[in-house]
């Protein structure tokens, strides 16, 4: 587990350093960065030894990601499967929309029978009161950010096989930071009525 040995599969080491951390803190120790060990708090429980090995939830709650997005994909995050928990995170997403509308249909479908304006020019739910043409492209742009995170992240992941779709430590971090925007916009768009 020397980093010098892995420049070139950065993400392996990060895989291989999550599983032997979970083994290694029932003896209260953790392999760092730099591949060397340290001690830290000892597990007595598998819950424990998954709590100290879970790295990218941390980053996560470091980011102050919503905490939707951390209970659509606890037991993904836990395993360290990435693929796994950004498909859980935009499915978070949805669900969100659906709870808020009591619309059935998903993805870009979902966000146009939710967002779009349409001909009564008034959508389902409104991230704002649409009265200025500022308002009314800020609405716009996040209706597009939204069918874009479910083309980009949910369609690969429910479509593709894992190991055809690489998903990195990074890209995780920041898909799950978009869903996140996302959940608080949707905790503070308004259903209209219509």
């Amino acid at each position: 587990m020397n980093p010098v040995l892995h420049v070139q599969s950065p993400d392996y080491f990060k895989k291989k350093q999550e599983e032997l951390n979970r083994v290694l803190a029932f003896e209260g120790l953790r392999l760092t960065d730099q591949g060397t060990l340290e001690s830290c708090k000892q597990a007595r429980t598998i819950t424990e030894a998954e709590a100290l090995a879970d790295q990218l939830r941390r980053k996560l709650i470091e980011r102050r990601v919503h905490s939707d997005v951390l209970k659509f994909c606890r037991a993904e995050l836990v395993e360290g499967n990435y693929f796994h928990a950004v498909l859980e995170a935009t499915k978070s997403v949805a669900q969100k929309i659906r709870d808020k509308t009591g619309l059935s249909s998903d993805g870009g479908e979902l966000v146009d029978d939710a967002f779009g304006i349409g001909k009564k020019a008034c959508p389902v739910l409104a991230f704002n009161a649409l009265s200025t043409e500022s308002e009314q492209s800020e609405h716009k742009g996040l209706m597009n950010l939204m069918k874009g995170f479910f083309g980009t992240f949910r369609n690969p992941t429910a479509h593709a096989p894992r190991i055809a779709w690489e998903i990195t430590e990074q890209d995780a971090l920041d898909m799950m930071t978009v869903a996140s925007l996302l959940h608080r916009r949707l905790d503070e768009a308004v259903k209209t009525g219509f």
